[in-house]
């Protein structure tokens, strides 16, 4: 019986935990799938992150704050856009100062609003999410699924990102579908950040998102830029995370192990993944090309 219990509490761990992974890595692949390199997703999830913190604790709404988030995203990954896409800018710096300047950012806006650049104010328990955000996140891979090869739109972003020549041949502007990729790469992102601090969490803190922007990026590589296989990879990170928790405290021959040793577990499983994978993956063709 203990056991079950200790299986449940893992799988219902790693599920929680996934939930960030997975919005930022439809995100991500929104973005590449069009050919847009996007580095900026710790940035994106971090702007989330924050929104949905300010908005849900200042309405006393989880979901505000979520809908907040959404507006914050669509409005960097435009930002984003308008740099990769109109002005031609390198799309890995453009990516890296992103996530420089959000980090930069957010304590200026919280010195501002609180006087203090730490966490956010709390909400209350009764306004935070309960399920919703996992729900939320499994329809969203559905649905990415089934729209991304079954319409039209979807096929156009493929199009985007394997052959934007025949694209533009078709009388298809791939510039149109660029914006409109990149900018729901954003909101998709933010959402994941804002099920950080509104589902996971009760608040904002400083750098919450612990580089999830990043894998989230290895999961969408670790899946070959499909959202199934995508999510799947979500899972195995989250799983990682979830066991790295647990063994916290946990010692062997009444040694406990060093709490840093434990932390390191899920980028030690990222890496890996990576290394043994990422040969055997193809990127779009048009990925990166201006």
């Amino acid at each position: 019986m203990e056991t079950m219990t200790w299986i449940l509490a893992l799988t219902l761990a790693t599920l929680r935990l996934a939930t960030p992974l997975v919005f930022a890595s439809m995100g991500g692949l929104m973005s590449e799938r069009s050919g847009v390199v996007n580095v900026a997703l710790e940035g994106f999830m971090l702007i989330g992150a924050f929104a949905g913190a300010i908005a849900g604790q200042y309405f006393a709404s989880a979901w505000m704050g979520w809908g907040f988030a959404l507006l914050a995203g669509f409005a960097i990954g435009a930002v984003y856009a308008l740099f990769v896409i109109e002005l031609k800018a390198d799309q890995i710096i453009t990516g890296m100062a992103v996530n420089l300047f959000v980090m930069g950012f957010i304590p200026f806006v919280t010195k501002i609003l609180y006087s203090s650049t730490g966490s956010t104010p709390a909400l209350l328990v009764e306004d935070r999410f309960t399920f919703e955000p996992l729900l939320m996140a499994g329809l969203l891979v559905v649905a990415i699924s089934l729209w991304m090869f079954r319409t039209r739109s979807g096929l156009w972003v493929l199009f985007a990102g394997e052959n934007p020549e025949a694209l533009t041949a078709s009388g298809v502007s791939v510039r149109k579908v660029r914006w409109s990729a990149v900018t729901l790469s954003g909101a998709f992102a933010a959402m994941g950040g804002a099920s950080l601090s509104l589902f996971l969490a009760s608040s904002y803190s400083p750098m919450m998102t612990g580089g999830r922007g990043f894998m989230a990026l290895a999961a969408l590589i670790f899946g070959k830029w499909k959202p199934v296989p995508a999510f799947a990879a979500c899972l195995l990170f989250a799983f990682a995370d979830a066991v790295q928790i647990r063994l916290q405290g946990v010692q062997i021959g009444g040694v406990e192990i060093p709490v840093q040793f434990v932390q390191i577990l899920p980028y030690i499983v990222t890496v890996i993944a990576l290394a043994g994978f990422i040969g055997k993956s193809r990127a779009p063709k048009a990925l990166g090309h201006q």
